[in-house]
């Protein structure tokens, strides 16, 4: 049997169908788990809390020196980053629930402070998540995400983690 070209696999996974509930990988990679930040092996970690726009909560482990951005697509949290963490855009913005820990952040500079602007329901503790690094002083952190983000897409555009 022939091998199939990637260029002709599906890109997203095909539903399945009761008479064949046996999905198979078509490829020669191993298939991606999603839900789960990756953790290199002997890293520290810090426990995250990403309170999301329904209200339900996503606790995580995060690595020290992973942001929240890359945790929150690892981990299929909801949070945009349409500028994919280049401080181009405020779709990442979050609101940090401790005070105390806000102001254990490093400042924000000015790049961040200009999207900080343009970002939805601003608050005194907003941050962009892409600039928000895990740090051992951190542990704990709870971040909201915004009930909505200020974008170029379409309404009603649902994002996918990268």
């Amino acid at each position: 049997m022939a091998a199939v070209p990637s260029s002709l696999r599906p890109r997203y996974p095909l539903p399945t169908h009761p008479s064949h509930p046996i999905r198979r990988h078509l490829g020669a990679t191993p298939v991606s788990r999603h839900g789960k930040v990756k953790i290199p092996e002997g890293a520290e970690t810090v426990d995250v809390v990403f309170i999301n726009r329904d209200g339900t909560e996503t606790p995580l482990t995060v690595p020290v020196g992973m942001n929240l951005l890359e945790a929150a697509h690892q981990a299929d949290v909801e949070l945009e980053g349409a500028c994919e963490g280049s401080v181009a855009c405020s779709t990442c913005h979050v609101i940090i629930e401790q005070k105390a820990l806000f102001d254990a952040l490093p400042e924000a500079d000015e790049d961040e402070e200009d999207m900080l602007d343009l970002a939805y329901g601003l608050t005194g503790t907003s941050r962009l998540g892409c600039q928000v690094v895990a740090a051992k002083e951190l542990d704990g952190l709870r971040a909201r995400i915004p009930s909505a983000t200020r974008n170029m897409a379409v309404d009603g555009f649902v994002p996918k983690p990268h």
